[in-house]
């Protein structure tokens, strides 16, 4: 209450990075409406700029840089704040970028409306001040789900990676792995049920280590799944990036025969190659993955897998990323997500050698994105004629709208009011010139829900 006897001040947010920072910058913003503060958007002149970032590469770190810069110009006197990855992994230089006035580390995040009651700008000359703790001290858990910002919603059930890969940060900017319990995850999807979103997807850092509370792990991600299956008022659940040796196929049978979780997995790669995963310290060899694939085709014929994989890592030969390309080409995936490899300091793939030159990254990087394109056209090509279930979503332009199937097939369809946010029976009749898969028309739509 103490908050709400200042004027009240308009607080906008901007978030870079994954959709775990999407779920907790919207969760941090309805903490902020709770303290007194009016959520705008980031070019009515607020008062004071959240900005929450990623450091997954450098261009993350430039994109921060670049919106600190839009802040100063929409309100030079308005209050900057940067928290996330980014803002953990690296205080002192955040602190020194101009304009910017505070940095919040992982463990203090979550505290942001405690720590600057007042958000005074800092003087012009002076660096930010810094609310930086070693990573060692974010052991808290805190529950996030994004909510009014897209149809679907992002639910955080897990945070942290135990997983030591030579080219991450993440366990440098996120700690641990910790997690929800079910019951307080299956508690939020109830209270998202109670907002008329139709569609959850589950997010963390490394999702399909679920289950470690304390310390100690109590439950498991199957278990998760299993009890979210029963939640009502959600038509689907989506799982985000799961580690192929987490996706068990005990996990994949379940999804198969399940009530709501819909047949679409993400799944990263990374490398092709078993020499080149042994020195990204990856968990699996090229064959496990084969099997997961093949097991999720045995079950669901008509599922989306996406791959994650990244190309130049040091030490990779040309033969063995022609090893990745062939491997990726082989499998019935759908599409791929594309990491050029970037140096990150204090992560151990910078003292491996010899280092692919950054031509050949982006050359390696140009023929994975185009296999990615025909892979997803011949995906799109194999569903045509099926008969589907699409979310519409408010995402409209020159009088079409957008939604995506339950198997994540993007399709388009005359505007029509009433199907935003609703979920509809459509038939799948053929990929149009944009890439996109065209259905019957909205009057002809069979209601679902």
């Amino acid at each position: 209450m103490q908050d709400r006897l200042f004027t009240v001040k308009k607080v906008a947010f901007y978030t870079l990075g994954c959709k775990l920072n999407f779920s907790e910058t919207s969760t941090l913003a309805r903490l902020m409406e709770e303290h007194g503060y009016e959520r705008v958007e980031f070019n009515q002149q607020p008062d004071i700029f959240i900005i929450n970032t990623c450091s997954v590469t450098d261009n993350a770190d430039k994109k921060c840089r670049k919106i600190v810069r839009e802040a100063q110009k929409i309100n030079p006197d308005g209050y900057v704040a940067i928290l996330g990855c980014y803002a953990q992994l690296k205080p002192k230089e955040i602190s020194e970028i101009p304009g910017v006035d505070a940095v919040l580390g992982a463990a203090e995040k979550f505290r942001l409306h405690e720590i600057m009651p007042t958000f005074v700008k800092v003087p012009s000359g002076q660096p930010a001040q810094v609310f930086n703790s070693p990573i060692e001290e974010a052991i808290d858990y805190h529950a996030a789900y994004s909510l009014n910002d897209r149809t679907r919603t992002f639910l955080k059930v897990q945070d942290g990676c135990d997983y030591p890969c030579a080219y991450c940060t993440i366990p440098l900017a996120r700690g641990k792995s910790r997690s929800d319990t079910v019951a307080n995850v299956v508690r939020a999807a109830h209270e998202i049920a109670g907002r008329a979103v139709k569609e959850i997807v589950l997010t963390g850092v490394n999702i399909g280590d679920f289950g470690i509370v304390n310390n100690e792990r109590q439950e498991t991600f199957l278990e998760l799944i299993r009890a979210l299956d029963e939640v009502d008022g959600i038509e689907r659940f989506r799982i985000s990036s799961i580690e192929p040796n987490l996706l068990t196929n005990e996990i994949i049978a379940f999804v198969a025969q399940s009530k709501r979780f819909v047949p679409h997995f993400h799944v990263p790669l990374q490398s092709g190659s078993n020499r080149v995963l042994g020195l990204m310290r990856r968990r699996y060899k090229r064959e496990l993955y084969a099997e997961r694939v093949q097991k999720i085709k045995e079950l669901m014929p008509h599922a989306c897998i996406g791959v994650d994989v990244i190309v130049g890592h040091p030490g990779e030969t040309d033969t063995e990323f022609k090893e990745t390309y062939r491997f990726l080409n082989e499998l019935p995936i759908s599409y791929l997500h594309v990491f050029t490899y970037s140096e990150r300091p204090n992560t151990l793939a910078v003292d491996i050698k010899p280092v692919v030159p950054g031509h050949v990254r982006a050359e390696r990087s140009k023929m994975l994105h185009i296999l990615s394109d025909k892979k997803r056209r011949a995906f799109y090509d194999s569903q045509v004629g099926r008969d589907a279930t699409v979310l519409f979503e408010e995402d409209i332009a020159d009088g079409l709208m957008q939604g995506f199937t339950e198997n994540y097939v993007r399709v388009v369809a005359k505007y029509d009011p009433l199907l935003i946010n609703e979920t509809r029976l459509v038939h799948l009749t053929a990929v149009n010139a944009e890439g996109l898969m065209d259905v019957s028309e909205p009057e002809e739509l069979v209601e679902i829900h």
